[in-house]
């Protein structure tokens, strides 16, 4: 068993963090301690306490502990579950423990519904995942759904001493921490308890002499300390979180969540994310900054990493500290949204790529106005279809680059 479930907390008072929810006091501490579980759902990253929770609600409970596991559980497994129901093994009733639940299939979920519902068998389900996303909504609609947060470093700090004492007395002996060693396995697992105290468990096993160095220490911790899935939440939280800064002008955040994707090896995401920051929140503010983005993200792919963190870096900060407009983006939404709700209409007969008319046509010719053959290449006509034609999907941004276009043209169609 590795250590990381040799040393697993076994009351509520033991678990690392979730003080928003499992201090004295708080909703799920309160229904653990009553006894009356409800079906819930335990959604959060991994190593911060889930499987351990739920473990301490079934020591609590008369219930008949059942696990599976979403990554290889199988609709008759769930039916075997279901098939102990009414049987002396399970009179007290079954608690459920389903880990990874994004994993079933709507169909492997909707076995369980009738008996969640009916209360013979009590639901806890955890998830990695956004639950409101991969959770089938039958089933989410009868679970308590509770959020498990990222464990900080200073409460992973009693765990990580905690484990290197039980590993002295597992191998009989004390062992010497060089300076600084507890604090950098805190730190460096990102969060997770569980991937501490195996770092932990490495530790000691490698170690000579009883002695544990800080060499040995960051060599075991190595890339440790993203906590990061390119598929999974905290991936699209990241780069929620550079957008966020970079359109709110803080390039000092910018460049902290930059750096976490560049050292999960991650140059593709950040590339695409500072390109499509350039157009949506950059915009025409600063028109330049799609093309020298552009050029970052081209030098950054042939380079690749650890050169490719210089240009980038210098996208980031360029984006951050530049002016901002999404005048362009919110005027391209707008008229998506027309077409996609059917606002279209005949395109007018003089942009219409076509130099003959109908019989049916009661106004014979193309009619179309070349607005190089006028002053300032600019003549009005009618653009837009019949049925929108007063249609406005672009507002001038307030920066100074649209400032001056707006005047231009106020100028130009004014004369007309």
């Amino acid at each position: 068993m590795p250590l990381a479930d040799r040393i697993r907390p076994s009351t509520l008072d033991e678990v690392v963090g979730q003080r928003h929810i499992l201090a004295q006091g708080k909703p799920l501490y309160n229904i653990i301690s009553r006894g009356k579980i409800p079906n819930m759902i335990f959604y959060g990253p991994s190593g911060v306490g889930k499987t351990t929770v739920a473990n301490i609600i079934a020591q609590k409970t008369s219930m008949s502990l059942y696990r599976l596991n979403g990554t290889q559980a199988s609709t008759s497994d769930i039916k075997d579950v279901v098939a102990n129901l009414g049987t002396f093994g399970a009179a007290g009733g079954i608690l459920l423990f389903l880990d990874e639940i994004q994993y079933l299939n709507k169909k492997q979920q909707q076995t369980l519904l009738e008996y969640i519902e009916s209360g013979e068998i009590t639901l806890i389900a955890s998830t990695t995942e956004n639950p409101y996303f991969y959770v089938y909504s039958a089933v989410l609609s009868r679970c308590t759904v509770f959020e498990f947060k990222q464990v900080t470093a200073e409460d992973i700090l009693p765990a990580v001493e905690r484990a290197f004492r039980l590993m002295g007395e597992e191998m009989h002996t004390q062992f010497t921490l060089e300076e600084g060693v507890v604090s950098h396995i805190a730190y460096g697992c990102g969060g997770d308890v569980r991937k501490a105290a195996n770092t932990v468990e490495l530790c000691c096993l490698s170690s000579e002499d009883d002695t544990v160095t800080m060499e040995t220490a960051k060599l075991l911790t190595q890339k440790s300390s993203m906590n990061y899935d390119r598929d999974g939440d905290h991936h699209y939280d990241i780069l929620s979180g550079l957008q966020k800064s970079i359109r709110g002008s803080d390039e000092n955040a910018a460049l902290h969540y930059a750096a976490r994707l560049l050292a999960a090896g991650d140059i593709t995401s950040l590339c695409r994310r500072l390109l499509v920051i350039a157009s949506e929140d950059i915009g025409l503010a600063y028109p330049m900054a799609v093309p020298i983005v552009k050029a970052c993200v081209d030098s950054a792919l042939q380079l690749g990493l650890p050169e490719a963190r210089i240009p980038l870096g210098e996208a980031v900060v360029l984006l951050a500290t530049s002016p901002k407009s999404n005048s362009a983006y919110l005027g391209i939404n707008a008229a998506m949204q027309d077409v996609e709700d059917g606002k279209t209409g005949d395109i007018p007969r003089q942009l219409q790529n076509k130099h003959y008319d109908g019989e049916g046509n009661a106004v014979k010719g193309q009619h179309y106005l070349y607005p190089h053959d006028y002053p300032d290449h600019y003549v009005k006509q009618q653009y837009l279809p019949d049925a929108i034609k007063d249609r406005v999907y672009y507002t001038f941004g307030d920066n100074k680059f649209e400032q001056q276009s707006k005047v231009y043209w106020d100028k130009i169609k004014g004369k007309k």
